[in-house]
């Protein structure tokens, strides 16, 4: 293996350290504000642009995971696959910096009391994301955001308001990560290779997740979990998925006002 390669892991390796030591207290926080959520029958809406989609897809629906997050994306603002073209990248960057479109987003849904709200953005500066923030007070939810404070930081904010994602959220968890993400220089390359952030937010994600369960078993509460057929058997299994599935489109009703 390359030392480059091995550069990578050690990187990463010191920015889950950083997490442990100073984050737990935050995710357990952000943990027990969701699982009070869940557990009055409301929602934890999640919504990130961008790569950062992929943390609101890995709390809900992946294995190991339970119903009581609902996830908020939007096609236009993450699907990168197409790269150039109709549906290209340069169209989903275009509309992240568009102000105005958080609340038409969220006037699809209908939020209340006991819901809650996630927001994953790794710079936690663009438009979107910020203007998505602001919505989410301004309906008096509780707002837990996941970013990285050093990027933040060095990062102007580009939303009218001046703001930045962490400067909105009730609780925000840093994620550890670089300025730029990406953690191991190479020769003969302009810029480091192997962004972070990736691996540090899916972490942050599942240690959440896990905390929500701990608390909801706590008030003894529990929920359909969805589970490799390697783990309860086929049967099994189905009938878990089956069960989240169903769990999860009743919460969906009542978000849209069912």
């Amino acid at each position: 293996m390359t030392e480059s390669a091995f550069k990578y892991f050690d990187a990463v390796q010191a920015i889950l350290n950083r997490i442990r030591d100073t984050q737990m207290e935050s995710i357990d926080r952000a943990a027990a504000i969701f699982a009070d959520s869940i557990a009055g029958d409301g929602l934890v809406h999640c919504f990130a642009t961008g790569h950062s989609r992929v943390f609101v897809e890995e709390m809900f629906p992946r294995y190991g995971s339970f119903p009581g997050f609902h996830s908020i994306v939007e096609l236009s603002l993450t699907y990168h696959n197409q790269v150039v073209g109709a549906n290209g990248q340069r169209q989903a960057l275009f509309i992240e910096h568009m102000e105005g479109f958080a609340p038409v987003i969220l006037r699809n849904f209908v939020f209340k009391a006991p819901d809650s709200f996630l927001i994953f953005s790794n710079s936690g500066v663009n438009e979107v994301i910020v203007d998505m923030a602001l919505e989410v007070k301004k309906r008096g939810l509780p707002l837990i955001a996941v970013t990285s404070f050093e990027h933040s930081g060095s990062s102007k904010s580009r939303h009218s308001s001046g703001k930045r994602l962490s400067e909105i959220a009730d609780i925000a968890i840093d994620n550890g990560c670089p300025t730029g993400d990406a953690v191991v220089p190479v020769a003969g390359f302009e810029a480091p290779i192997g962004p972070a952030s990736t691996i540090a937010m899916a972490a942050i994600t599942n240690a959440i997740k896990c905390g929500v369960a701990e608390k909801l078993s706590a008030k003894g509460y529990s929920l359909p979990v969805i589970t490799s057929a390697g783990v309860v058997g086929a049967e099994k299994s189905t009938q878990m998925f089956d069960a989240a599935y169903d769990e999860y489109r009743r919460r969906y009703i009542r978000a849209l006002g069912g």
